[in-house]
């Protein structure tokens, strides 16, 4: 159970499980001062140390069993909106809850009333254990609520990660051809164009360069750079592109700024819109 506990802590879990620490220890106090006291009007004997024992190895096995409640909180949280499973995963949890606490709670004072050379009993009975589950039941839902809310409240108040710069394009691209590799800056392309089992590249340099491969394989790895599709068999490198000129066919023709041109499809008009929309 530690280990499933201590994968499941959170930042800021300690100082829920301290504080709810606080409050239950001040509860006991509390309730073994208005005990004894209790104890006085009904013609008893003002016996404080009794009741601080009995209330604090209560308290004691409550705190021990906070995560097992955090645990069962934080599974149904996890999961879609409420089931029959998160229902049955609930009662389960406070059952065990309870049965914890009686077991923690007799072992802890048996064993304090024995060094002390004393002994207690508990009186074990039907009455006497819904006695006990209606407190446990009460102490499950009150600490399991809080949770929730705690949960739910930091969850809110914590701010969306800001989103990561994403690395910049490499200033070189290698172009491999089995055993061959070429380096090319990728603003130096102007168009890479399909040639039977090959990929043309043309160089604003004017030179060509012939890799095995497809365009589809090319487009994927260019993508990055801004070169697009114009083309079922061509892509070009939109940053180099100075002027589009309309065809009558619908086609459309591409300049770069070295004056070379290329042609481009109507299918494949989109990928310049943005080209023909800047302010000139």
């Amino acid at each position: 159970m530690n280990k499933l506990v201590g994968s499941r802590l959170r930042p800021g879990d300690r100082t829920f499980y301290a504080v709810m620490a606080g409050l239950s220890i001040g509860i006991g106090l509390v309730n073994a001062l208005s005990a004894a006291h209790d104890a006085v009007r009904r013609g008893a004997a003002y016996d404080l140390d009794k009741q601080l024992v009995w209330e604090m190895t209560s308290i004691v096995v409550i705190i021990l069993l906070v995560p097992l409640l955090a645990v069962t909180v934080r599974s149904i949280r996890r999961g879609p909106p409420a089931t029959t499973r998160h229902l049955a995963l609930a009662v389960a949890a406070v059952v065990a809850f309870s049965a914890l606490h009686i077991i923690g709670m007799v072992t802890l004072r048996k064993l304090l009333m024995w060094s002390a050379g004393g002994a207690y009993d508990f009186q074990l009975s039907l009455a006497t254990v819904v006695y006990e589950f209606r407190k446990d039941l009460m102490t499950a839902l009150l600490i399991g609520a809080t949770l929730w809310l705690y949960d739910g409240y930091r969850t809110s108040a914590t701010p969306e990660p800001a989103p990561q710069p994403q690395p910049p394009a490499p200033a070189t691209l290698w172009l491999r051809d089995g055993t061959s590799r070429i380096r090319v800056a990728p603003s130096d392309i102007l168009w890479v164009a399909s040639a039977g089992n090959y990929v043309e590249y043309g160089m604003a340099d004017g030179k060509q360069h012939l890799i095995r491969g497809t365009l589809a394989a090319a487009e994927r790895e260019l993508e990055r750079f801004a070169l697009v599709r114009i083309h079922r068999g061509r892509l070009v490198n939109l940053a180099r592109v100075t002027a589009v000129s309309p065809l009558p066919s619908g086609d459309f023709g591409l300049t770069f700024d070295t004056g070379h041109t290329v042609q481009g499809s109507r299918r494949h008009r989109s990928a310049v819109q943005q080209l023909e929309q800047a302010p000139h």
